[in-house]
């Protein structure tokens, strides 16, 4: 990869990671000198073209990339998201674009009567979508990865076609429907995954996931259910594990977003998961941030328990301290924008005589 020149060695880490072995971390920085000269486009017109046109989106990345050093295990990779949920556009939600993210109105306005959840390859959102991964493959040209739209899944796709308070009662309402609906949901993903797998797969060279930044050298995926911070444990027992579990052992490398404190209550059931790979924290605002001691607990938690760690939102001055009292272990640390190329390097440099 020309603009990751210790791709190969990254690579092994991840690999290593997976198998519980060792540790990553991820620095970004101003390059000092760009990989190329690459013009950034014009303000977009509008917010449709910010998000959907593939050639300004390929043009506004390219000349992000072109100008970022990838320090550790860090990669370029050209993210292809319209917001968070792509599964559920491919299923129905429609989709209200917003400078900074994508919200989604609900289709499912009649659970009794509606059609079940079914994955279509010509729907105008998977279009969309495939468009920008055609794009990016398009103009790669060797010098970074394209990487999955974040897909979504389970409760939270449900939530996004049905409303979020809609969904919690019909928990208790129509339990088995909320069921024959997630099991519909799991089939989506694995026609919509398997689709863009064979679009980006190349020569046998795995995915990668765009959010929180994960490869593998198989079929990967960061998976999730943020709306379980509303549920208690048995609800997450009964509902979310089920197709969770089937979703985990289906793919080869499996990454969970545990979102907030709110959530950790479901750590017990997770951790029992035995396809589930790695989990990931995100404490919630007003929390301590990622590489905070707060919650080096949890992260041996996780580690003894047999999976892996990422930690995100760390700071520069805090992957030393985390990597010690973890003793190196696997756990993969997503750090930040470093403010110049020297800075991430003498900080990896460091990070590096802490690997055995």
């Amino acid at each position: 990869m020309f603009w990751k020149d210790d791709w190969d060695l990254a690579r092994a880490h991840f690999e290593a990671w997976w198998r519980r072995e060792t540790f990553c971390v991820s620095v970004t920085a101003p390059k000092d000198e760009p990989w190329e000269d690459i013009p950034a486009p014009p303000e977009p017109a509008s917010l449709e073209q910010q998000w959907l046109d593939p050639v300004w989106r390929a043009q506004a990345r390219v000349h992000w990339l072109s100008q970022t050093y990838f320090g550790g295990e860090a990669f370029p990779v050209f993210a292809t998201d319209i917001g968070p949920g792509a599964l559920g556009t491919f299923l129905g939600a429609r989709p209200v674009l917003m400078p900074t993210t994508v919200w989604y109105d609900p289709c499912i306005v009649d659970p009794d009567r509606h059609p079940p959840l079914v994955f279509h390859v010509k729907h105008e959102w998977w279009l969309k979508h495939a468009a920008l991964v055609a794009e990016g493959l398009r103009v790669a040209d060797g010098r970074f990865l394209v990487g999955f739209p974040d897909l979504i899944e389970n409760m939270d796709t449900l939530a996004a076609l049905r409303g979020t308070e809609e969904v919690l009662t019909d928990l208790a309402d129509r339990p088995e429907w909320v069921k024959a609906r997630l099991w519909e949901i799991n089939e989506a993903f694995y026609e919509a995954f398997d689709r863009l797998y064979e679009m980006v797969n190349g020569a046998g060279s795995g995915n990668v996931f765009g959010a929180f930044q994960i490869w593998g050298p198989g079929k990967t995926a960061k998976v999730q259910c943020d709306i379980s911070a509303l549920m208690g444990p048995a609800q997450f027992a009964e509902f979310v594990a089920p197709p969770l579990a089937e979703q985990c052992a289906w793919l080869d490398y499996s990454l969970f977003h545990l979102d907030g404190s709110q959530c950790i209550r479901h750590l017990d059931l997770l951790l029992g998961i035995d396809d589930l790979d790695a989990i990931e924290f995100t404490p919630e605002p007003g929390q301590p941030g990622g590489g905070s001691p707060h919650w080096y607990g949890l992260y041996r938690r996780i580690l003894d328990a047999g999976k892996g760690v990422q930690a995100v939102g760390v700071q520069l001055d805090e992957i030393e301290p985390l990597l010690e009292a973890l003793d190196g272990g696997a756990v993969y640390i997503l750090g930040p924008h470093a403010a110049t190329e020297a800075e991430a390097r003498a900080v990896l440099e460091r990070v590096e005589e802490l690997r055995v």
